[in-house]
């Protein structure tokens, strides 16, 4: 069958161009046109799939030079990480790969190394920890610091918010004590600012019954209502042991790469609950103009961004499996990798799973690479 393979890459201009500069060959499986890996480790290798599809992030990592100068402290293994990723990029984009796979091995055990065995490629855990992690420790690792444009890292993902924070008297006093207590500093609305690399985006609660044919039902929310949790004007309670406080979400800057996360996952005192409510998204176009401020919005030429990759939970809390969501950007194709397996998919499809991480592309930023 016909498949697109990408072109050499050891020039600038090709790896700039690589995403839509493609050559037409014969292969019998989609894995010419991505390399899966042949280590069946869930969690980690689909975040680093979909990780490798973030365009400024692979066209740094595909060429050594970018971070071979970059100097750490004596006795510090942290740049071992960066290096292990880097040569995980170039393996994963070698048109000339001898084998149709590759082996993520060198990197996991980076991972396991500088992590000091929190994260252990041979156990499921929660992607959005190994995620944030990750990023933050190759922040570190390339000398980043809190600017912006320290790292490949921060420029990619970073965006900002402002967190309005008050706290609630407790629900057992009377109004006069109530209304005694909110007059003090303590219960005034406070105001922080925080840079962030993902946003999460919190589902409702499945419902409690089943159906008149005695079956559960799988509710569905739409992407738009997740997103009212950042417009600056919706409130959510956080409940700690002893106080109650109201927070609202205002995004003052957004990233050229949005990663979201859907918390599907909670835990309670005796076990971990999924929440299987589907979420329904576009995977074009999707405006986050809308949740912005008027006075935020008119910093931006264009909020709108496109879905590049897709990661999925199937199956139990603490067990299941997850498959990643890419798109190939030559062909405008999706294609499907779960461990050794590659399969094209339809962009309809894609909006029917559960989707548990995603990441967005500003279109502005597609624009102007290309």
């Amino acid at each position: 069958m016909p498949a697109l393979f990408v072109e050499n890459i050891s020039k600038v201009e090709e790896i700039t161009h690589m995403h839509t500069h493609i050559v037409w060959g014969r292969a019998t499986t989609f894995s010419s046109i991505f390399t899966p890996f042949d280590f069946i480790v869930c969690q980690t290798t689909m975040k680093l799939l979909a990780l490798s599809h973030v365009t400024p992030l692979r066209n740094y990592f595909l060429r050594e030079i970018n971070y071979a100068r970059v100097k750490r402290p004596p006795g510090d293994s942290s740049f071992l990480l960066v290096q292990r990723f880097g040569e995980l990029m170039r393996k994963l984009w070698n048109p000339r790969n001898f084998k149709a796979h590759v082996s993520p091995h060198e990197m996991l055990q980076a991972v396991v190394l500088w992590s000091r065995k929190k994260f252990q490629f041979t156990e499921q855990g929660d992607p959005i920890d190994f995620m944030s992690w990750f990023l933050n420790a190759l922040h570190i690792a390339l000398n980043g610091s809190k600017k912006r444009d320290s790292s490949i890292v921060y420029r990619s993902f970073l965006g900002s918010m402002r967190i309005y924070t008050r706290k609630i008297p407790p629900i057992e006093l009377e109004e006069e004590q109530k209304e005694a207590l909110l007059l003090m500093d303590e219960y005034q609305e406070k105001v922080t600012e925080s840079p962030f690399l993902y946003l999460t985006c919190d589902l409702p609660p499945p419902p409690l019954f089943k159906d008149e044919f005695r079956e559960n039902i799988i509710p569905q929310v739409n992407l738009y209502t997740l997103l009212q949790k950042f417009n600056a004007q919706t409130e959510k309670e956080y409940k700690t042991y002893k106080e109650n406080f109201m927070k609202r979400f205002e995004i003052t800057e957004l990233p050229p790469y949005l990663i979201l996360y859907i918390k599907r996952f909670t835990k309670n005192t005796f076990f971990v609950e999924k929440n299987p409510t589907i979420v329904n998204f576009p995977v074009k176009n999707v405006d986050f103009g809308d949740i912005l401020t008027q006075a935020v919005k008119e910093r931006y030429a264009c909020t709108t961004y496109d879905l590049v990759a897709n990661i999925v939970h199937d199956g139990e809390p603490g067990k299941g499996t997850y498959r990643v969501h890419v798109l190939h950007k030559g062909s405008g194709k999706w294609y499907e990798m779960q461990d050794l397996h590659v399969t094209d998919i339809l962009p309809q499809m894609i909006t029917l799973t559960e989707a548990y991480i995603q990441i967005y592309e500003l279109k502005e930023t597609k624009q102007e690479r290309e």
